[in-house]
């Protein structure tokens, strides 16, 4: 063999032997956790394939309610939202796979359902996101919404969006008995335009009123606000009402029923508009006295005696009217002010002749604009205040009818919860 022979081979087998070293180093600092010392083996795609499918995705979704949660809201309680990702996909669905519409916001963080959801039922949400490398995420969850024995709601008048006159409150009657009086109370506010201060009063376990000291200002804009969703209300029984309404004040008309005199007065903004003759309660059933509030009216409608406590020997009704004109209620207990066609002209004015009720003049069929009746029915409105004065009865509960003006500022906030 040649010298240059064999200097040829010696530096191969030298560059052998250096380029196990460079491999070997290279091996050994990269393992050096796992206690390998032998030689390193290059990884196969599929190892690399493997690696890569290991890596999870940033996205962390959250769903609200928490999976399994019992007594869940209808209104506002269901929301996905993620963080370090975008959602890509929601769905949501009922126990029975009906769907559920919802839309994810513009900027893809978060997600609620369109409406309202059904009590009682059973909820699945599936939510997907994507974080900024694409890599997916995924959260369930399963709920269960409040049923109508574990829910209450409150039951309110004046109507969204009307117009009521100066003594109307507002009247909340609740569905299933209240025992945490201050929690639900906290969850309703009403506010006035005119600045008065306004309370409420728990005549009982089911009823809250709301009123100011006097009566409300003429023209001021009223507004109720109900945020009793998930206000626990009772022991297991939880509220789940939001809603915000609104209402106007009227003309301030006060009508004042003189049993004595046998007139009334009707009054706007404090001057007199009308005196109008009356036929009052008669001596065996007198008229309650006090203010009272008009709650509701009728064109025509049936009194029958029975109904309120006045039967014959037989246990029918002393009277069955069922066609009484331009009727407007004052109390629960059935006293109303109203067109009377079955009694003589002569006795409005002259003497009190009914069963507690306030007639004035009219015709049957409530067809004739021109009679006393007609007249007060087309210039009241519910929410209207009718003073009875001079009456040998009592004065009339507060709780019967909307007549919480019956009881003095005092004794109004001392029935408050807040």
């Amino acid at each position: 063999m040649t010298d240059g022979k064999r200097r040829r081979r010696s530096l191969a087998a030298a560059a052998a032997v250096l380029s196990g070293v460079l491999v070997l180093s290279a091996c050994s600092d990269e393992d050096k956790g796992a206690g390998s010392s032998g030689s390193a083996t290059p990884q196969s795609q599929a190892q690399v394939d493997e690696a890569a499918a290991q890596k999870t995705s940033k996205a962390k979704i959250t769903i609200s309610p928490k999976n399994g949660a019992q007594n869940a809201s209808i209104n506002n309680d269901a929301k996905v939202s993620v963080t370090e990702g975008k959602l890509t996909e929601v769905v949501m669905t009922s126990a029975e796979g009906e769907a559920v519409k919802g839309e994810i916001a513009a900027d893809g963080l978060s997600w609620k359902p369109s409406g309202q959801l059904e009590r009682a039922t059973v909820y699945k949400i599936a939510a997907t996101a994507t974080d900024a490398e694409g890599l997916e995420a995924h959260e369930n969850s399963s709920f269960t919404t409040v049923s109508k024995a574990n829910s209450f709601i409150g039951n309110f008048t004046p109507e969204d969006g009307s117009t009521v006159g100066v003594g109307m409150p507002v009247s909340i009657n609740f569905n299933k008995a209240i025992t945490d009086k201050k929690a639900v109370q906290a969850g309703i506010t009403v506010t006035s335009s005119s600045g008065q201060e306004i309370v409420g009063h728990w005549f009982d376990g089911t009823r809250l009123d709301f009123r100011p000291d006097d009566y409300w200002t003429e023209g001021s804009t009223v507004t109720l606000k109900l945020d009793l969703d998930g206000v626990e209300g009772a022991d297991g029984v939880f509220g789940v009402q939001q809603k915000t309404v609104t209402f106007k004040i009227g003309r301030n008309q006060v009508s004042t029923v003189d049993v004595a005199t046998k007139t009334m007065t009707v009054t706007q903004d404090g001057k007199t508009i009308k005196t109008i003759p009356i036929s009052a309660g008669s001596p065996d059933n007198p008229t309650y006295n006090g203010q009272m509030v008009i709650s509701e009216k009728f064109k025509e409608t049936r009194m029958n005696g029975a109904t309120v406590g006045f039967t014959d020997d037989d246990g029918k009704g002393e009277y069955d009217i069922k066609d009484v004109p331009h009727a407007m209620r004052l109390s629960t207990s059935g006293t109303f002010i109203h067109g009377n066609y079955w009694g003589p002209d002569s006795i409005f004015g002259s003497a009190n002749t009914s069963h507690g009720c306030v007639g004035l003049n009219d015709v049957k069929g409530a067809g004739d604009p021109n009679q006393q009746a007609a007249w007060l029915y087309d210039h009241s409105i519910v929410g209207d205040v009718v003073i009875v004065k001079n009456s040998k009865d009592k004065t009339i509960a507060p709780s019967n009818g909307l007549n919480g003006w019956n009881m003095s500022w005092a004794d109004w906030k001392a029935g408050s919860a807040a």
